[in-house]
């Protein structure tokens, strides 16, 4: 067995942003993949809607950069937005070209069937039915299996980040630097350098910190936290967005209901049966989503009820169908319910970090040789509160301005390092991780009950304080423990939920996604990135 793997890149990720980046840099170089899980398992394939972007003549760039700054609350860099904006169009023409199919009219004309969502002010999301982002996935790591200079590796987690705390003989040259990333391989439980010229960190978001989630299990802010613990500059980790609507189902895991189906014309009723939502905003059900999740919110408190509900009966059952089938068939077979026939039930859960680690528009991290880029990057793309079906968007274009970006870097001249083999020692106790697990429940419930859709400053000092003994009997557990994926993600999880508070108890405002009831007004102080 090889003792180090070596590449001229190496992705730690992979889902949109990941693959396109590999993509785009495999025919300059090898490039290995590194992912938790299965190749496809990743946030892109879970999102539903579609990507945003300006398409039809009716459309505009103005438009668009335009509904992201209002969606942003004041905090969108406006750069990143106009780059997002301006080159999204070309990188979708490229997925086309990749051959993913997004639905098109049933016309003569045969013009992509765009739709609306929350916070755009004209019809712009190009979709794959409710399924968008498994499309898209499905297709990009087809074309990465087939490239003969990238070698995937499934089943494999990120631990460290390699840098020169860890090179032997060159610790002066070698200053703020990656040279890779230390791996573990779940199947045999050891963990091997992994050497690259480039590292680009792809991993997603950090929703699961939260006991309620649209995320799935593998989104536990690794690299946000393996950024920060190599001193990478992260920012607005108190910028978490609450999708408006997840079934809700007690005792099951979250499901997103796409934020298509309010933009198909869907409807948010109480239990009485009354729509609510032009009460806390003219745009009623497609006003930003952080003011449809404090809306329903509020009307969940205000009526002592467990849910809303998300009305779709009013148009015909077969174009429901055929336009959500994903959506139909699960709610079909979880709970039992016919969208077509009855409203579905649904709830706020955790679903976007728009945070993450500081970037330039060329996805260059505060470290040499490091990038980032999708969920996990802070692009300045989306402000205060992410504006719906930017997300693919944003992995895509600044997947490719990254991928330019190294494609043309010259790694900075260092003389030989030597990447010292990781430290295996270290025992594992069954009893003492059975004890420290059940940080995993504690942190999640801290987070939601104290640091969810509506904050305090008292709620976040008593998250703070919880916090903190959490973070310290995790580190302690782990410099003594031999490292598993297990013990890796609480680690990790712990660092983000740690993060997002810290952050949070900086910002004394109400702006976008974070909101004080006790510092309700947006303060002009506060119009800056929040850098940890």
């Amino acid at each position: 067995m090889e003792k180090i793997y070596k590449s001229d890149f190496l992705v730690i990720g992979s889902g949109i942003a990941g693959l396109s980046y590999a993509l785009k840099v495999a025919d300059y170089g090898h490039v290995n993949i590194v992912t938790k899980s299965n190749g496809a398992e990743s946030n892109t394939r879970y999102a539903q809607g579609g990507i945003a972007a300006v398409w039809s003549g009716e459309d505009s760039y103005e438009k668009h950069i335009h509904d992201t700054h209002i969606a942003g609350a004041g905090l969108c860099h406006n750069d990143a937005v106009e780059v997002l904006v301006n080159e999204g169009p070309e990188r979708i023409k490229e997925l086309i070209g990749l051959g993913v199919e997004f639905d098109k009219l049933q016309t003569a004309t045969g013009d992509y069937d765009l739709a609306r969502e929350g916070g755009h002010t004209e019809k712009r999301i190009l979709h794959v039915r409710d399924l968008t982002g498994a499309a898209v996935e499905g297709i990009l790591l087809k074309k990465a299996s087939e490239h003969p200079n990238i070698q995937l590796f499934e089943k494999h987690y990120a631990v460290e980040l390699i840098t020169e705390h860890h090179v032997l003989n060159n610790l002066q040259s070698a200053f703020n630097i990656c040279f890779g990333a230390y791996v573990l391989n779940e199947k045999n439980e050891q963990v091997i350098p992994f050497e690259a010229k480039f590292t680009m960190l792809a991993t997603g978001g950090a929703s699961r910190a939260f006991l309620h989630s649209t995320n799935p299990d593998i989104a536990t802010g690794d690299g946000i936290a393996m950024a920060n613990r190599a001193g990478v500059r992260i920012a607005n980790m108190e910028f978490v967005q609450f999708h408006p609507t997840s079934l809700y189902d007690p005792g099951g895991e979250s499901f997103l209901i796409s934020e298509a189906l309010r933009g198909h014309g869907g409807t948010l009723i109480n239990g009485s049966g009354s729509r609510f939502m032009h009460e806390y905003d003219e745009r009623a059900e497609l006003a930003p989503r952080d003011i449809v999740a404090r809306g329903i919110d509020t009307e969940m408190k205000k009526r002592r009820e467990e849910c809303v509900f998300l009305d779709m009966t009013h148009f015909d059952a077969d174009e429901i169908k055929m336009r959500f089938p994903n959506i139909y068939q699960y709610c079909l077979k979880t709970i039992d319910l016919d969208i077509t026939k009855e409203p579905i039930p649904v709830v706020p859960a955790a679903h976007y970090i728009c945070g993450g680690i500081m970037t330039s528009l060329s996805g260059q991290t505060s470290m040499q040789n490091l990038f980032a880029c999708g969920e996990v990057a802070h692009t300045g793309v989306h402000g205060a509160n992410r504006l719906a079906s930017n997300s693919l968007l944003e992995g895509l274009v600044f997947a490719h301005r990254a991928a330019e970006k190294a494609i043309r870097k010259q790694p900075r001249p260092f003389r030989e390092v030597s990447i010292p083999l990781w430290d295996e020692s270290g025992v594992y106790s069954q009893y003492e991780w059975y004890l420290i697990k059940h940080n995993f429940i504690e942190i999640r419930n801290i987070m939601w009950n104290y640091v969810g859709i509506v904050r305090s400053k008292e709620q976040l000092h008593r998250a703070s304080r919880r916090m903190t003994v959490i973070y310290e009997e995790v580190e302690s557990y782990y410099s003594k423990s031999k490292v598993t994926k297990e013990l890796l993600e609480l680690r990790n999880l712990t660092a983000v939920a740690y993060m997002i508070i810290k952050s949070a108890l900086r910002r004394n405002e109400s702006r976008g996604l974070h909101y004080m009831i006790d510092h309700p007004k947006k303060k002009d102080q506060f119009l800056k990135d929040t850098i940890i």
